[in-house]
Parts: C-alpha cells; structure tokens; sequence
C-alpha cells in the first residue's frame, strides 16, 4: 500500500511538472563554472586539504557566494560554517617492515609493498608479536547467509582481508554491484569490533576501482577522523599489493591462489597463515578544525518549508603531497571535487533567482573532509539542521563531465528509492535516458556524502554523465573515464586545463536544478523502496518525528 501511495505521488509530480515550463540555468553557466573551477583548483589554494589554509581559502569563497545570492547562513552561530572538529594522524611507519613464518623472513618495503597507518588516535601503537590470519572477504551477511569467521577468536590477530565483496553470482550478494561490505571502511569497522590488532586489505586495481599509487596518495600522507568516542577501533589499518600478499603467504607455506578460491565459499573458515610480525608506529597529532559550508534558501509554503531538500558537494581534496615525476605536489582537485562544487553553486544560484521560490527550504551544503571517510557529511548527519524526517532528500555531485554532453545519465544507486522516476522525468525531457552505474563493482554509492545522509534515512540521488558521448564511437566515454582515473585520480595532476569540454557539465548541473525543484515542490516526500537497506532508516526517522507531535 505505501509503494503505491509513493508511486502516485511521483506520478503527480510528473502530470504537474509536465504542465509547467522547465527553469533554465543564468546566462554563462559555461563561463561560470570554468571560473569557480579556475579558482577552487588554483595553487593558490593548495590542495584544500582539511584545517589547511587553502581550505579556509575555499570555504570563504563558497559562504561569499552564497551570501551574495541571498542564501541564509545556517552553521553555528549565524555564519556560513558548521565547524567539524577533526584529529589530524600523521603516521611514521617503518621503511621496512619484517615478517617471520616458517620459511625465515620477509623484509617489505613502505610504499612500494604496503601503507600502514595508526587506526587509534594516540602517539605510540605497537602490536605484537602478532599472528596473522587470512579471513577471506572479512564479510559477516546473515542475510545472504554468509560469515567469514564462523565464530573463530580473531582477538589480538592481524588480519589480512580481500576487497570487494563476493561479486561472481547475481543472486549472491549483488553480483558486480559491490555493496557496503566490499568497502574498505567495512573491513576496518569489523576488525574493529572483534578486537583484532589490525586489518590489512588486499589491493587490486580491479577490486579498487583505482590502481596502486591512488592507494600510496590517499593513504600515505596525513590522515584525519573526526574526535574518538567510545565506538571500537582498530589499532592498525593497511594495505598489501597483492604481490606483496603472495610472498606473505608463500612465507608461511601457504598458497595464496588456493586460499583466495578457498575464501569463495559460505564454508570458508579463517585460516591462520603461519606468519607474525610485530610493529610500532609513532604518530603526530594535532587538533584540526574544519568546516561545511551551509546555506539556505527557506521555501515559499507555510508548511513545507519545515523541510529541506539538501544540495552537497564536498569542498576539500588532498592538499600538498608526494610529488608527481614533474615534482608537483599539489593535488589541487580539479574535477575531484572544485567541479561538483562548480555545479552546485551555478544550481545555488538559479534557486535563487526562481519565482516562485520553491515550496521546501534547499540547503546548499559544502562539506569537509569527504576525501578521508565522509567526515563533513558524517559531522552534519550527526547534527542536522532539522530532524531527519524532515529532511527530503539529499541530491550529491561529487566530480564532473568534461568530455562533452551525452546521451545518456548514469544513476548511481538506481533502484534504491522512488528519486529514480524523479530523474527519468527530468533526463527525458533532455532527450537522455537514466541508465544504471557503468562501473557498479566499484560500489560508487558508498563513496560520497550522500551515504552518510542515507544512513539516517535520508533518499539519495547520485548521478552523473554516462558513457554514450554525442559524436564519440560506442565505448569512447568508458575508455576516457578509466584512462583519466588510472593517470589523473588523486593525483597531481587533477588539474583545469584547455581541453575540459564544459557542455555536460551544464547539462549535468541544469538536471540536478530541475531535480532539486521537482522534490521541493512535491508536497510528497521521497521514499527508499520497501526492503532497501535504508528502509528501516527512514521509518525509525518518520517515528521519531511523528513522537514529538509536530507534522
């Protein structure tokens, strides 16, 4: 009954937007998005890392324009800033980093072989001598049935895990669409809360999405997390090349090809390796404070406005680093993120010269610190402007088309909630069409600000240019966006340069504007679809809204 009564009202949303002429971004998009990406990406603002001075520099700029449209300052105190207190970990790992089993030693080189950092937010971390145990996907499911530890003590263990999640049968898991328990974050949460000593990820290109020296970048350098409270942690976080993998297990006597076929079963049982080590790693800290940048644009209706659509993109990247061949060491964060922060203040913007003004109030929200585990998303999750049944939806640009305008528009996400029709409607009258994510094993849906806002209940909407480029031969966007991850991702040399093609873009950011105002003006509020893992989110928010006796 409920999935109709959603579908009915989207089909409202539909007849009434049909009926209505479609809002057109300001004159000069193009232009000026090419501007806010010049300066947001600029050495001038080095990197934005978070707590940096380039990062102050960036949050400026995005309260300046919002306040210059007429956006209400809706951080702390009556400014454009919700302060996000972080703690900066810089860890000094070993050069070299020994390991003993029964075929003697094993000497690994620090980024060349692994990256290791502290997981506790203390000077010193020592572990061992510590034993490490293979533990397959490292994945506890029961609603797929499926537990890598079966009840084995992992306590005090290292902890070598794969990535991604069991991905080679559709009705397992998700097949290629990787879920939660294929992320990174995952692996670290569960060895976390069964007290191992660490966890140690497996790292393949196809299983990250992103080859080896993205790991070496976004690992190697400083690390930030918001202040500790009493969850578990894990004293040890890493991640192996899977070269590096194999010499470990071999040192133990251990065929890695014959444990990794071994860990593709529900019977699989973790399998001690015949190899320990020990490690002690010294860290600097210091006290950082950050920001997301929060305006908003209060709605015209007397009783929707109580409700907010929320408009994100993440402000910060990864400052100065390792240099690049060329000696480089700005990663100024060009497409990842100054272009999605380009779209939503040309989106910003057109909110703010729409009559009539859109039934709900629209919080447009830079976050910080997306770059080291959703951080700025997580901070404002945990301290809303407003209940989270009241929250609409939350639509999400993270990254930009500059190839040129396409024929299609990849959904990230499509299927999980009643946005998708949302979409459609929009895209349709583009002339594109909504297709599913082009690269779904690298479970994009769990990499961006809006999850952090879905695991309070909040519906998402993620998406961006897809792969069929007006003019390219079938299989030329696909080719452009792999080539571009595997040289520019998290690199120097994300940079702006004359060949950025802005037409997409435009396109992109004109969607996400007729989007923002479809759901604000809806007087129904999207839903996720019955049996969706955020589902009971959602439901557990409407309650507790519905408990304190306020529509």
């Amino acid at each position: 009954m409920r999935l109709l009564m959603v579908t009915a009202a989207v089909s409202f949303w539909v007849q009434q937007a049909s009926a209505q002429p479609w809002p057109r971004l300001q004159p000069g998009a193009e232009g000026e998005l090419r501007a806010h990406v010049r300066f947001l990406a600029s050495d001038l603002l080095e990197g934005r890392a978070p707590g940096s001075r380039g990062g102050q520099l960036a949050r400026a700029y995005l309260a300046a324009q919002l306040e210059a449209w007429g956006y209400l300052p809706a951080g702390d105190g009556g400014s454009f800033e919700q302060a996000v207190p972080m703690v900066g970990i810089h860890t000094q790992p070993p050069e070299r980093w020994v390991f003993s089993g029964s075929g003697g030693q094993l000497a690994l080189e620090h980024r060349r072989d692994f990256v290791v950092f502290s997981g506790l937010q203390q000077e010193t971390v020592k572990v061992g001598p510590a034993e490490l145990v293979f533990v397959g996907y490292g994945i506890q499911a029961p609603e797929y049935g499926w537990d890598d530890f079966k009840g084995v003590d992992v306590r005090g263990k290292l902890l070598v895990v794969l990535n991604n999640d069991p991905h080679w049968d559709p009705q397992l898991f998700a097949g290629e669409t990787r879920l939660y328990y294929g992320r990174w974050s995952y692996k670290y949460e569960m060895a976390a809360k069964l007290g191992a000593a660490g966890a140690l990820i497996i790292h393949t290109t196809p299983s990250a999405g992103y080859p080896w020296p993205v790991v070496v970048s976004s690992w190697g350098g400083e690390q930030f997390e918001l202040p500790a409270g009493g969850e578990p942690r894990v004293p040890v976080k890493g991640w192996l090349t899977e070269e590096a993998a194999k010499r470990i297990f071999a040192l133990g006597g251990q065929s890695y090809e014959a444990l990794l076929a071994r860990a593709q079963s529900r019977q699989f049982r973790p399998q001690p390796m015949g190899v320990s080590t020990t490690l002690s790693l010294r860290t600097n800290l210091r006290q950082v404070m950050g920001a997301n940048v929060l305006g908003l644009w209060p709605g015209s209706d007397e009783r929707l406005r109580e409700e907010v659509v929320v408009l994100t993109a993440h402000h910060d990247h990864l400052g100065v680093g390792s240099p690049e061949e060329t000696g480089d060491r700005i990663y100024n964060g060009a497409r990842d993120n100054a272009a999605g922060c380009a779209q939503v203040l040309v989106i910003a913007r057109a909110l703010a010269h729409q009559l009539p003004r859109p039934k709900r109030s629209v919080l447009v929200a830079f976050v910080e610190a997306e770059e080291y585990g959703l951080l700025g998303s997580a901070f404002l999750a945990a301290h809303p402007p407003v209940p989270p049944g009241r929250l609409a939806a939350v639509v999400n640009y993270d990254g930009g088309n500059i190839w040129g305008r396409t024929r299609d528009v990849a959904q990230i996400g499509r299927g999980k909630s009643t946005l998708d029709q949302v979409l459609e409607q929009a895209a349709a009258h583009q002339g594109r069409v909504v297709v599913g994510d082009p690269f779904p094993d690298r479970g994009s849906f769990y990499r961006s600000d809006h999850f952090s806002l879905a695991r309070i209940g909040v519906p998402g909407l993620y998406f961006r240019s897809g792969t069929d480029y007006i003019g390219k031969p079938p299989g030329w966007g696909k080719q452009q966006a792999e080539a571009w991850e595997a040289v520019h991702y998290h690199r120097p040399s994300d940079q702006l340069t004359p060949q950025w093609d802005f037409s997409g873009m435009v396109e992109d950011a004109e969607l996400g504007l007729w989007c923002v105002l479809a759901i604000a003006n809806n007087p129904h509020m999207p839903q996720w679809v019955p049996g969706d893992e955020f589902f009971a989110a959602r439901a557990r928010a409407l309650e507790a809204l519905s408990q304190t006796g306020k529509p």
